[in-house]
């Protein structure tokens, strides 16, 4: 009995490894944010900011925003470069109230060199319905820099972009009744037939049957029980720790630009032979100096040419056999036996789906 309670004890961990929680799988519909934009200027900058007469929106706007300061400068020929014309960006969260701080990022748009010491002025951050939401301002953080010399230069990041850490105080609240709901839907991240089973069957198991069903790959919809009515945000907070086994297509995912290879745990195998070879040229030019003997009174110096080719077929390469069923592990232990690269493995890896011998879905981005 010891035994066993210790091998049960032993098991917990493994077991729960496997599983994750509802509230990290899905998206409750309605609870979402919202993305804000917003055009301002940067002031302060020391002599890296928009050149005017290459940036009128820039001069424009510098203008129009003295004017409203009641400072006129309307056919003045201005050639500051302390200021830079830059697009507000902001995420605004679920359930915003006013007065709650948003983080801001902050990008030229003109021909600045650096937002390095700068600080952005009320800029106001409106949504896709055209309504203001937020107001942005505060001193802009870049992670980088950039300084220049008469003969060089050099830049290290991109200065010509920051952010402002809590930078905009939301000023309108986007109105959205939770417990007011009777049905509740939740959105999977990765839609999946199975997940989506499992997940109904655990609320099912919680709060009774019938209460919630999929209708899709990526939706479950959940009836809002009577003794919940109201509450939606307590039904919330039962579901959400419900541990889910989730479940996913096998899928093989492949960045030729970088050479990136990523497999699911699912991916398999038919019975395959694999065979990798490469070919390698080497051509070495190590051209010689031919001059005439000492005093003689005839012959020029040349240049003669001496070219060294070397073939390599990979001969020693051999045939190497995968059995069928075979798993992640031992598609991975298969390939680095063949000495392969990444570049080469992603060849094999298309070669053996085009032999339909790879059961997995083979996406290259």
């Amino acid at each position: 009995m010891a035994m066993a309670a210790c091998l049960w004890a032993l098991a917990l961990p493994m077991a729960a490894s496997a599983q994750m929680r509802i509230k990290d799988l899905v998206e409750v519909e309605g609870v979402r944010g919202n993305q804000l934009l917003g055009y301002g200027l940067v002031v302060g900058l020391n002599g890296t900011g928009d050149r005017l007469q290459n940036s009128p929106f820039t001069q424009q706007s510098l203008e129009g925003m003295l004017e409203r300061l009641g400072v006129n400068i309307t056919g003045l020929n201005v050639k500051t470069r302390n200021v830079a014309a830059v697009m507000v960006t902001a995420t605004l969260p679920p359930f915003p109230r006013q007065g709650t701080r948003l983080d801001v990022s902050i990008s030229t748009m003109g021909d600045a060199k650096s937002l390095s010491g700068g600080n952005l002025i009320a800029t106001p951050l409106m949504g896709a319905d055209g309504k203001i939401y937020a107001v942005a301002q505060g001193p802009v953080a870049t992670a980088g820099y950039a300084v220049e010399g008469a003969a060089a230069s050099v830049t290290k990041g991109v200065p010509t972009s920051g952010r402002i850490a809590n930078g905009a105080i939301v000023e309108r609240e986007v109105e959205f009744d939770l417990d007011s709901l009777s049905r509740v839907r939740l959105t999977l991240r990765n839609p999946d037939f199975s997940t989506a089973n499992r997940i109904a069957a655990a609320v099912n198991q919680t709060l009774g049957g019938g209460t919630a069903r999929s209708t899709d790959p990526a939706t479950v919809d959940i009836t809002v029980p009577a003794n919940y009515q109201g509450n939606v945000a307590g039904l919330m907070t039962r579901i959400e720790t419900l541990p889910i086994k989730p479940d996913q297509v096998a899928r093989v995912v492949i960045d030729e630009q970088s050479g990136t290879i990523v497999m699911g745990e699912n991916v398999r195998i038919s019975t395959v032979a694999i065979a990798q070879g490469n070919l390698t040229v080497r051509v070495e030019e190590t051209p010689q100096v031919s001059q005439p003997a000492p005093f003689a009174t005839q012959g020029q110096t040349t240049l003669v040419p001496r070219t060294q080719i070397q073939v390599d077929e990979g001969q020693g390469q051999r045939v190497n056999v995968l059995e069928g069923g075979a798993s992640l592990r031992d598609l991975v232990n298969g390939l680095n036996k063949l000495g392969a690269t990444p570049r080469d493995i992603i060849t094999m890896l298309q070669a053996i789906k085009a032999a339909g011998a790879l059961h997995a879905e083979l996406e290259v981005m």
